[in-house]
């Protein structure tokens, strides 16, 4: 594929993450941090947040196991992945988060366990958008500052 072409496509999907809700602007704030001397930076961030949530994750698929739900520690995990979810821009994600959280405070465990399936579909949907996207910016080699979506 003509590189110019591939990067009109790369511009086109990164646009269609922050249509879609997927991304907000603290992505684009990553972006300004990257430059010639650390060109994969977004991406080796967005790598970071993946291992790192995949275990929160994992801590909570366990605590939501035990009966009686500890609200704070599932408040705690997710504290945590709102943070994280928050520093990458993370949209969906974090807005799940912060549903999560408003169901521990109330003691409304079906809601958890609602909202964490709901949670786990949007984190798996977002890292298979960037995995694409990050391969295909791969391809298409280092290009110009990043923009404001439209």
């Amino acid at each position: 594929m003509e590189r110019n072409q591939l990067r009109r496509q790369i511009a086109v999907m990164r646009q269609s993450l922050f249509d879609q809700g997927f991304l907000d602007e603290q992505f684009i704030q990553l972006e300004e941090l990257q430059d010639d001397t650390n060109p994969n930076f977004v991406e080796e961030v967005a790598t970071l947040y993946y291992r790192d949530s995949f275990r929160l994750i994992h801590s909570l698929e366990q605590a939501l196991e035990k009966s009686p739900l500890d609200f704070n520690k599932l408040d705690n995990y997710m504290h945590q992945l709102k943070g994280s979810s928050t520093s990458i821009g993370a949209k969906k994600v974090k807005a799940e988060c912060t549903q999560f959280r408003e169901y521990c405070r109330t003691g409304n465990g079906e809601g958890c366990i609602r909202t964490f399936q709901q949670l786990k579909k949007e984190y798996a949907l977002l890292k298979k958008k960037l995995e694409t996207y990050f391969q295909m910016a791969r391809q298409a080699g280092p290009t110009q500052a990043a923009c404001r979506p439209k």
